[in-house]
């Protein structure tokens, strides 16, 4: 890589994860409103393996070639026309929505990013976005009430361990839909652990003691009709994945294009920075490995966040 150029993640198709490579593209330009930032670290997220994979084509379609990535968090090297709200040499985290985080450069308007937390560490910084603003927005939607019961089921992947804690913040009793493997975690967090799988229903039951009052659905359509069937008000469920489910029940369906600001994303990192909330790493890889991270992601029992290291590896 040359002082005039880049390195991104490109795919030229839809596919697995053998699409995936890394090219050298220009250098990008700051335009009026934006920074370049030198990417120190980038998340990745379960949504850029179904852009990928072409699950998502008619809600996101891709232009090939495609990049990829929202999070991110870096050094600003370059600021555009106009800019004041930051300078060459600021350490800033935020989001992307050109889909081009999974890169050692990347220009962001400056309404997209906030300045890191000196006590933050790259890797936490730059994965922190979607999964703080999807959770605050799905907390949010279901509106939880001091001592009412919420249920969220994949409540320790990455959106979920921040919804539960959240919830437990703000009052209320959690139930947590998750593996055996994280049960002691959840408890560690104020969460009474259900392992999914059959009779989840009756479990649920029981854990909830007088019902349940909400429902965070994180995983899949079978879940926004299991809170349906257990009775809650489907105002009262919100889904971040099921949008055609929860448009059959009346349920709402809002995550990170809900709570995408400044202002949240800035209290979101408040919280994790004081240690009111835990925010868990589970590995870092360079950016020539993205095709292993996303291995790792799959798998999809990986507790705490993989995360790229653009330009700090």
């Amino acid at each position: 890589m040359t002082s005039d150029n880049a390195r991104a993640v490109r795919f030229d198709r839809y596919g697995g994860r053998d699409v995936l490579y890394i090219a050298e593209i220009p250098m990008p330009t700051p335009g009026p409103g934006q920074v370049v930032v030198e990417v120190r670290a980038a998340g990745i997220n379960p949504g850029e393996a179904a852009i990928r994979s072409g699950a998502m084509h008619e809600m996101f379609p891709a232009t090939f070639p495609s990049g990829e990535g929202s999070d991110l968090a870096g050094v600003v090297i370059a600021v555009g026309p106009g800019v004041t709200e930051f300078s060459v040499g600021d350490e800033v985290l935020g989001f992307s929505w050109d889909r081009s985080s999974h890169a050692t450069h990347a220009a962001v308007p400056v309404g997209q990013l906030i300045r890191k937390p000196s006590a933050m560490s790259w890797p936490v910084a730059g994965s922190l976005y979607v999964v703080g603003v999807t959770a605050y927005a799905a907390v949010r939607a279901v509106a939880p009430q001091p001592d009412e019961t919420v249920a969220v089921s994949a409540a320790a992947g990455g959106v979920g361990s921040i919804a539960v804690q959240l919830l437990v913040r703000n009052g209320a009793r959690v139930v947590g839909i998750a593996g055996q493997a994280n049960a002691d975690w959840l408890r560690a967090h104020g969460v009474t652990p259900v392992e999914y799988g059959d009779a989840l229903a009756e479990r649920l039951r029981v854990a909830s003691l007088d019902g349940i009052d909400a429902f965070i659905d994180l995983f899949g359509p079978e879940y926004v009709q299991l809170a349906v069937d257990l009775g809650v008000a489907p105002e009262r469920i919100n889904t971040i994945i099921a949008m055609q489910k929860a448009a059959e029940v009346g349920a709402k369906s809002e995550g990170s294009a809900e709570a995408s600001t400044p202002e949240v994303l800035t209290e979101i990192a408040d919280l994790v920075v004081t240690g009111a909330v835990d925010f868990d790493i589970a590995a870092t890889f360079p950016l020539e490995r993205v095709a292993d991270a996303f291995e790792v992601l799959e798998q999809r029992h990986t507790h705490g966040k993989i995360v790229l290291l653009p330009t700090n590896s």
